[in-house]
């Protein structure tokens, strides 16, 4: 099934890269995105202006490069659907885009009392949507130490998927899935950049399954990432195509043709994992995962630099019981200033060391 498979990673995922227990249980949800953009400020739009020559036609995107071309990629629209006041933290709704037919719903989650916070880019794997973003708890988990969320769904997921026919999903347009996400992130830290209350010299990004992989690729694309923390993620095409569950078996050989292979080499994770240049980096990897076959584990393991940056749990319970003992979240270690006491321990581990997770 499509969208069964990677369902049991979502609750071990919440909250996973600030290392605490899971939540016991969702709460109601405290942001709400209409149907349209009225309840927030109307769509700020970018359109012809009078006497000024149209400009020449945009070149295509090209969803197999690495980073994006920006000149086919312009800002078309955003609007702000609404903003949730709570006492640990703000919520903002923003939906934006620059693709046509394809609008976006970003989260921006900051805590209180911080002034311009470390920001964390949030990327759940296919086919997670965006209500984890409206959860209270999580809210509460992502916002902990100082650090602001910003969070979104990938290409041909959840509310990204309603205009397009049911033959087309997420990895029959593998390409197109992973290559616009990864220029959606770079789309995303250019507004980030603009908005001007968040510290972007302190960015780091957390990806689970596909949304692991395209976390890899973003940081190979945009420097701007400096901290990436990734669970279990997809990648190694050719042995996860042909034999990873979430493929159904009457499509999976249209998706092993040299043809289709060819279309996402480029995009490979395993690809770029060892030459990441990186502040810290971790990888944690569920043996039990029942979406990546072992076979690629052990190519995604293998393409992991140094050994302390790979954490494997033999199950979803070990998982489980390991994030339960942990006190100080991983990502926060990374991004915050480091105190005179510590900075002398973590610059010898080069910001990589992934004590418990």
């Amino acid at each position: 099934m499509k969208l069964s498979m990677g369902n049991i990673f979502l609750r071990a995922a919440l909250g996973c890269s600030l290392a605490l227990a899971l939540a016991s249980g969702l709460r109601a949800q405290q942001v709400e995105a209409p149907d349209s953009p009225a309840v927030g400020q109307p769509p700020q739009t970018l359109g012809p202006v009078a006497g000024v020559p149209a400009a020449p036609a945009a070149p295509k995107e090209d969803w197999g490069a690495l980073p994006v071309n920006l000149a086919s990629l312009q800002p078309l629209s955003y609007a702000i659907i609404g903003t949730a006041e709570h006492p640990e933290y703000t919520s903002e709704l923003l939906r934006i885009q620059w693709r046509v037919a394809d609008p976006i719903d970003l989260y921006v989650i900051k805590p209180h009392g911080v002034k311009n916070p470390p920001v964390v880019i949030y990327l759940y794997g296919y086919p997670n949507d965006t209500s984890i973003f409206r959860d209270d708890g999580w809210c509460k988990r992502a916002t902990q130490g100082g650090l602001a969320a910003v969070g979104f769904v990938s290409a041909l997921t959840g509310q990204r998927y309603a205009s397009r026919p049911m033959k087309e999903w997420f990895v029959s347009e593998l390409q197109e899935s992973l290559g616009t996400t990864v220029h959606d992130v770079q789309m995303v830290l250019n507004y980030l950049e603009k908005r001007g209350d968040l510290d972007m010299d302190h960015v780091g990004m957390f990806g689970q399954g596909s949304g692991g992989a395209i976390a890899a690729l973003a940081a190979e694309a945009d420097s701007r990432i400096s901290v990436l923390d990734l669970l279990n993620p997809w990648g190694d095409w050719p042995d996860w195509l042909k034999y990873s569950r979430q493929v159904p078996e009457k499509e999976r050989a249209a998706y092993l043709t040299p043809e289709f292979l060819k279309r996402v080499d480029n995009l490979d994770p395993v690809s770029y994992l060892p030459k990441l240049k990186l502040k810290g980096l971790r990888v944690m990897q569920v043996m039990d995962d029942p979406v990546t076959p072992p076979i690629a584990m052990e190519k995604i393991a293998a393409a992991v630099p140094h050994p302390e940056q790979l954490v494997q749990y033999k199950s979803l319970a070990a998982y489980r019981e390991a994030l339960a003992s942990v006190h100080s979240p991983w990502m926060q270690d990374q991004l915050r200033p480091l105190s005179p006491s510590s900075g002398s321990s973590q610059a010898a581990a080069g910001g990589n060391a992934a004590p418990a997770p």
